[in-house]
């Protein structure tokens, strides 16, 4: 076969383009071939690749790891180290820009304040539960499920103690303010506040500024006034309990994520060793939070039962009372001792010593034995550190930074101890 003959034409498919236009027979027209099939598919999928669709969700990478120690000091040493002599202009200006910036960082931090401390508050249940879903995860429950379980079984134990207890409180605080007229009418004819009118003349003289307080229209207005101040603040106060939950819930999840972003920021040939010092910071904190929620319940369930063997009146909402202020260090469990004792004093001095016998009692006991085992796995501080961080963090933060002092105290302590005595050692 030479170069000029013709080659034999190949078999076409027909609606494959070979066949001539006119040439198709009926079963040609009736259906198309697989090519027209191929077609309208082609066609559809251009159609559906027109229609926007959805697309993955941007998250945060870690960027890629830097240069060697090695490769930074071959590029120093091509470089040089030795910078151009800064001009005086220069270095006056940049001054004055970073004391600018400092005062723009204060402004913010002044006007932030009470945003910190949700979030410091936030962080720091976050810690308090960590543990709680570390020991899920190694059991084999994902972190996100035993995220979702140990927020559930807050939320529900929460609400089904509130569920219980505010309608007791409520019955229980009603009870108060309706015998607050008796309560005052027993104590002004009490024989004490008869023989101390008799010197001082003290019931005229009540009288006498309760009348000028209300002619007095702008301290009329001043309580109302109050009143709404009282309303603004139980409204913040509920927006922060729920900005904290939800921050709670986001800083729990991203725990991990969090501490790896926290570590790259360390210089990487000491980032080991801070990531050795934050994880026992951290689990310090874990396990002191747990540990205090034991004991403040503890602590409540003996008040309660001492409350009940002596005759203390509303004894559930001072337990209630007792637990929140036992998750206070130190001081928070004596505070709680002294106020049921002056309630306790409204029925008789036999029923106030009958419930501080029972109840100091047990804070020794509590000292010695319950505290130290539950605390175990906390860092310990010692007693005068511990009593200045407490009486510190109130004064800063209060209630929020009394409970958090113990902590930081104890990361504070840490950090001294493995980093600058280590380092001063050295020397």
């Amino acid at each position: 076969m030479t170069e000029h003959e013709e080659r034999p034409a190949e078999p076409q498919e027909p609606g494959d383009g070979g066949t001539p236009a006119g040439a198709a027979g009926p079963e040609a027209s009736a259906a198309p071939g697989p090519g027209g099939h191929r077609s309208v598919l082609h066609a559809l999928g251009r159609l559906g690749a027109s229609f926007p669709r959805a697309q993955p969700r941007v998250r945060f990478e870690m960027p890629p790891e830097a240069l060697t120690l090695e490769d930074e000091k071959a590029v120093a040493a091509m470089v040089g180290t030795q910078g151009a002599a800064r001009h005086p202009i220069h270095f006056g200006f940049m001054g004055t820009v970073g004391v600018g910036l400092a005062l723009l960082l204060y402004f913010i931090l002044s006007n932030i304040g009470q945003l910190l401390g949700w979030i410091a508050a936030a962080l720091f249940i976050a810690l308090g539960l960590d543990p709680i879903v570390r020991w899920l995860e190694n059991k084999g429950l994902p972190r996100p499920a035993g995220v979702v379980a140990v927020v559930l079984a807050l939320a529900g134990a929460l609400a089904a103690f509130f569920a219980t207890l505010i309608p007791t409180i409520v019955n229980q605080t009603a009870q108060i303010v309706a015998n607050g007229p008796e309560y005052a009418d027993n104590f002004l004819n009490s024989a004490f506040f008869q023989s101390i009118d008799q010197q001082f003349q003290v019931r005229s003289r009540v009288e006498e500024e309760v009348a000028k307080f209300f002619a007095n229209s702008e301290a009329v207005t001043g309580i109302f006034g109050g009143v709404l101040g009282v309303g603004s603040a139980v409204l913040q106060g509920a927006f922060g309990v729920l900005i904290v939950l939800v921050l709670t819930l986001y800083f729990l999840a991203s725990l991990p994520a969090l501490k790896i972003w926290a570590y790259r920021l360390a210089p990487r040939s000491r980032r080991k060793r801070v990531q050795v010092l934050a994880e026992e910071i951290t689990g310090s904190v874990g396990s002191y939070v747990i540990g205090q929620a034991c004991v403040a319940l503890i602590n409540a369930t003996v008040a309660f039962i001492a409350m009940n063997i002596a005759g203390v009146p509303f004894a559930v909402l001072l337990a209630f009372l007792v637990a929140l202020l036992a998750f206070i260090p130190l001081v928070g469990a004596m505070i709680a001792g002294v106020m049921v004792s002056l309630v306790a004093l409204t029925v008789s001095w036999q029923t106030a010593t009958l419930f501080a016998v029972i109840y100091f009692a047990y804070l020794q006991f509590e000292a010695y034995f319950v505290s130290p085992r539950i605390m175990q796995r906390a860092v310990a501080v010692p007693g005068a550190v511990a009593v200045i961080a407490v009486i510190a963090g109130g004064t800063l933060m209060g209630v929020l930074g009394a409970l958090m002092a113990i902590p930081a105290a104890a990361a504070v302590m840490l950090l001294l101890k493995e980093v600058v005595i280590v380092r001063q050692d050295r020397r």
